[in-house]
């Protein structure tokens, strides 16, 4: 029975992994029309300082509790928002299932991200974990809720762009 179960851990550990990836190559590639996806249509989406989020104070950068939030804000990215053109690298490691209760994973994972503007100019833009609570919905792994605590003190420019 061990064994089995060890098996299937795996399986679901290798599923919440690709998940992860998929999320990040979505955003490095710009293919934001895609974003919500990634999402179970109850869903919370949050970039939160470290402080804030160890103070439990709500008080956050995005806040989107809802897939159509999330297909809004890529609407405004299109449309309405004005930022400097960019792209962004993103590096994840440590993806660890740090609970499960039932169908429902908690998982950390740490992440930095890169961000290069069109002058070829490269820096650390933001770095931190994301908390993340999967589910499945059907065999498809979702985010129930992605919480990105950052660590980085100051965002150098105007945070558009999902991290």
């Amino acid at each position: 029975m061990e064994v089995i179960q060890l098996k299937e851990l795996r399986e679901i550990q290798a599923e919440i992994e690709e998940l992860i990836h998929a999320y990040v190559q979505c955003i490095d590639e710009n293919h934001l029309e895609k974003w919500p996806e990634f999402f179970a249509e109850e869903c919370l989406y949050q970039i939160i300082s470290r402080e804030n989020h160890e103070r439990n104070m709500p008080a956050s950068i995005i806040y989107c509790d809802s897939k159509g939030m999330l297909k809004d804000r890529v609407t405004a990215h299109r449309q309405a928002n004005i930022f400097e053109a960019h792209v962004y690298r993103h590096l994840v490691s440590s993806i660890r299932i740090v609970d499960r209760v039932e169908d429902t994973y908690t998982v950390h994972t740490n992440y930095a991200v890169f961000q290069t503007r069109l002058d070829g100019y490269s820096e650390v833009y933001n770095v931190g974990r994301y908390i993340d609570t999967v589910i499945f919905e059907g065999n498809q792994a979702k985010f129930k809720e992605k919480k990105v605590v950052y660590d980085s003190l100051v965002i150098p420019t105007l945070l558009v762009t999902p991290i």
